[in-house]
């Protein structure tokens, strides 16, 4: 709430007319998702938001590769990357293949990767949300954890 010079207390959070542009709403309104579509978009978004998750399909960008790997170059415990992998593909966010006992995962489309880039993109060309951790990032906690030269 906001005190104007003639001491009334105005609301700035709400609109003087209720709908200013009808058609432009209604046209919105039309294109809008399913509520259960909106649901499961969010879903992605949140499956993105664990930085342990972000890094294992980071590093699948680069191919499919087996969980011992993926979980060195995540920094996850086996079965941490393991767990994560299989709430990811229940999500259809990745795909495995198995080869006897090893499981190789990969992105499951290239809708999945265009999302992944477009968000590095988008946060290399930003400033950083939390402007007092500028400066206080070393490389080390820049990049992930280098992989190990023996496969998994």
């Amino acid at each position: 709430m906001k005190s104007s010079s003639t001491g009334q207390v105005t609301d700035i959070e709400s609109c003087a007319a209720k709908v200013v542009d009808p058609d432009r709403v209604a046209a919105v309104r039309s294109r809008m998702p399913a509520e259960s579509d909106l649901g499961d978009t969010a879903d992605v978004f949140g499956l993105l938001s664990d930085p342990g998750r972000l890094r294992l399909l980071l590093a699948l960008l680069e191919g499919e590769l087996c969980v011992c790997d993926l979980a060195v170059v995540s920094g996850l415990s086996e079965s941490a990357a393991s767990h994560a992998l299989r709430l990811l593909r229940a999500h259809r966010v990745v795909a495995v293949r198995r080869a006897g006992r090893m499981a190789y995962y990969r992105l499951d489309d290239a809708h999945v990767r265009m999302l992944l880039d477009l968000a590095v993109a988008h946060t290399e060309h930003t400033e950083a949300i939390h402007p007092e951790r500028r400066g206080t990032e070393t490389k080390a906690e820049a990049s992930p954890p280098e992989r190990s030269q023996t496969s998994g």
